[in-house]
C-alpha cells in the first residue's frame, strides 16, 4: 500500500504544526490550505487518523479556554495598572531611555452583554429568552360565550375603567 500525503503530517513535527495552527485560531479550511489539501481531505484525515484529530482538538482547546477566560473577565469587570512612560536623558549612558513616570489603576466595569451571553449559554433553563410555561386546569373564559356585539361592549367598558384609574 502506497504512503499518502498524510504520513508526513502524522510525524511529531507535522502534528505540532497542525496543533499550532489550530491554537492560532485558524479554521479547518485554513489549516487544510496550509497543508496543501482540500478541506474535505482534512475531514477524512480526521476520521481516519486519530492523531490528527487530537492535534486539532488540543490546539483549539487552548485558545477556546483563553477566550472563555477573557469573556468571564469582561463579564465580571477587572482592574489594571496603566503606566505612563517618558523619554529621559540618561547621563551615564548618554542616550534617551523610556522611564515609567506615573502608574494609574483603572477599572473596567462589568459588561452586561458578556454577562447575558455567559448566563444564556451556561444556564439556559433559567436565562434563555423563551421560557416554557405550562398551564394545568381549565380556563373560565366568558368572552367566548358572548356575541361579537356583547364582546365589543365589554371591551369598551374595560377601556373606560382603565382610563378612569
Amino acid at each position: 500500500m502506497a504512503k499518502g500525503k498524510y504520513q508526513e503530517w502524522l510525524e511529531p513535527e507535522g502534528l505540532l504544526l497542525i496543533e499550532g495552527w489550530a491554537r492560532d485560531g485558524l479554521t479547518d479550511e485554513q489549516i487544510a490550505n496550509n497543508i496543501g489539501i482540500e478541506a474535505r481531505t482534512l475531514y477524512r484525515w480526521k476520521n481516519d487518523h486519530s492523531q490528527i484529530c487530537q492535534a486539532l482538538k488540543k490546539g483549539k482547546e487552548i485558545i477556546d479556554r483563553q477566550v472563555e477566560n477573557a469573556l468571564l473577565k469582561r463579564a465580571l469587570g477587572y482592574r489594571y495598572d496603566e503606566v505612563t512612560h517618558e523619554s529621559v536623558w540618561n547621563k551615564k549612558k548618554e542616550e534617551y531611555e523610556m522611564v515609567p513616570m506615573k502608574v494609574v489603576t483603572k477599572e473596567v466595569q462589568p459588561d452586561v452583554t458578556a454577562q447575558i451571553f455567559w448566563l444564556k449559554n451556561r444556564k439556559p433553563a433559567e436565562w434563555r429568552d423563551k421560557q416554557e410555561i405550562s398551564h394545568s386546569g381549565g380556563m373560565n373564559n366568558t368572552y367566548t360565550e358572548l356575541s361579537p356585539e356583547e364582546r365589543q361592549q365589554r371591551i369598551e367598558e374595560l377601556k373606560k375603567k382603565l382610563i378612569k384609574s
